[in-house]
């Protein structure tokens, strides 16, 4: 049995939910989204829950059942109160700043890293030291997220980089003399 998803979802207030096509279709104050019905499960709904059960009792069927419980509650999490990520950047120099509609980093190479932000993901610059990444996908979201951290990921040493904020670098001991 899967542990993820014999669990029903609860769908709030301000999310319409609609099952047609092999696809759940999200709709609420921050856009729409849709995830696939895998062919292992049934998805039904009863009010306002969710409830998904796989169609046999094979180990695929099992796994596919977790996971997409686990996509359709991200979609109306999404929709309904959405999803962040912060990063912060330490390093003398290191800076942050949105420039027309694209995000600039300043992270100590010859030229600036100029990101395009794409549909449906706002990102803000409260200091020069942090990112904001918001948006109702959280494939999305988290995906650019890794990709900003990838410019300059954190090095062991003297923790300069780009990291999450809650992430913890550890710092090694420089050599001994």
């Amino acid at each position: 049995m899967s542990r993820v998803g014999k669990y029903p979802i609860a769908v709030p207030n301000n999310v319409k939910i609609e099952i047609a096509n092999k696809e759940v279709k999200a709709v609420g104050i921050l856009g729409a989204l849709s995830a696939p019905i895998l062919p292992q499960v049934n998805v039904v709904q009863e009010g306002d829950l969710i409830k998904l059960t796989p169609k046999r009792n094979t180990k695929q069927a099992r796994a596919m059942w977790g996971t997409t419980r686990s996509l359709i509650n991200n979609i109306i999490i999404g929709v309904s109160i959405g999803y962040t990520i912060d990063l912060e950047i330490s390093g003398v120099g290191y800076r942050a700043a949105i420039v027309d509609a694209n995000l600039e980093l300043a992270l100590g190479f010859s030229h600036p890293v100029r990101l395009f932000i794409p549909k449906g993901i706002t990102i803000k610059c409260e200091r020069t030291t942090t990112i904001s990444i918001k948006g109702a996908d959280k494939q999305r979201v988290g995906q650019l997220a890794a990709e900003i951290r990838a410019f300059r990921p954190p090095e062991p040493f003297k923790g300069k980089g780009i990291k999450y904020a809650n992430e913890i670098i550890l710092i090694k001991e420089g050599k001994k003399k």
